[in-house]
């Protein structure tokens, strides 16, 4: 299954707390949970890159500090959504166990505040490295899909399908595999009852482009034949943008981190789930970026 960290509650926050000797708490932050959250809204991001030297620049941006940014501006809304899902490329580039402490450590106030948080892993992540950061999080049992890390996360309105499309470490293109486009088949057709929406770090490939997902026509031939699929939703790219493959949507959650194309916005999206579909809003960190508070509307297929 994807990483899921489920929120860490006032108890549990205590605990650890005092196990490691602190003295003091901010104040509030203990509190922050009580703040009610929508289960039908979800923040969504893609491609963090935090990484050890959270202090030192990395491609003329701090990752951490970006993500910071995001998860309070998350932290301010009211309600808070009840999911933030992450969309793979998580780490730097190498997938260094000292990503994964300065990710979780970043991550933490926002799961005290009550919030799930999932994550997906893209080509610039590492399993075992993690796992290692992560020991609460490996899949107790057999995964639904060897070596992959796939699940479904419910909501009264829509279901999000997770998929791991990491093939390699640091190696760009990725795949789900003959497996998990098997179980996804599976799960999409024993939950015909909602709508849903798949979910994973890498692009559709269209064209010569080689550098996104390499089953792309399979994965897509699968979700266009199920009418109660609305759209594909995915990072990798560093871009914001949305466009269709039929009638099914692609939408592209932009980067926190560096940018490919100076002209994109970095930022996160906050998607809101109701009955007859979503509506997904671009918050660019720079409120000043033409393409802040550009929205999308789902509607869906079926």
């Amino acid at each position: 299954m994807p990483i899921h960290l489920p929120p860490i509650s006032r108890r549990r926050f205590l605990k650890s707390t005092l196990a490691a000797g602190a003295a003091l708490l901010v104040p509030g932050r203990t509190d922050a949970a009580k703040q009610p959250v929508d289960a039908n809204r979800f923040a969504l991001l893609a491609d963090v890159h935090v990484w050890a030297n959270r202090d030192e620049p990395f491609n003329k941006v701090k990752p951490a500090d970006n993500l910071q940014k995001v998860c309070r501006e998350v932290l301010a809304l009211a309600p808070r959504p009840a999911n933030m899902i992450v969309a793979g490329d998580c780490a730097q580039i190498k997938g260094m166990p000292g990503d994964y402490a300065v990710l979780k450590d970043v991550l933490d106030p926002v799961r005290r505040a009550g919030i799930a948080v999932h994550l997906c892993l893209g080509n610039h992540d590492h399993r075992a490295n993690f796992y290692a950061a992560f020991p609460d999080a490996r899949p107790s049992g057999s995964p639904p899909v060897r070596g992959k890390h796939a699940a479904i996360l419910q909501s009264s309105h829509a279901n999000f399908v997770l998929l791991d499309s990491l093939e390699t470490t640091n190696v760009t293109p990725g795949l789900l595999g003959e497996a998990q486009l098997g179980w996804l088949a599976h799960v999409l057709d024993a939950h015909k009852d909602k709508p849903a929406l798949a979910f994973a770090h890498h692009d559709p490939n269209f064209g010569k482009r080689k550098s996104g997902l390499r089953d792309t026509d399979a994965l897509l031939k699968l979700l266009q034949a199920r009418r109660h699929v609305t759209a594909y939703v995915y990072g990798h790219t560093h871009a914001w943008g949305h466009k269709k493959a039929g009638d099914l949507r692609l939408v592209n959650v932009p980067t926190t981190a560096w940018l490919f194309n100076k002209k994109q916005p970095r930022g996160w999206v906050d998607a809101r789930l109701r009955a007859d579909g979503a509506k997904l809003v671009l918050n660019a960190l720079d409120k000043k970026h033409a393409a802040h508070g550009e929205q999308i509307d789902l509607k869906w297929r079926a």
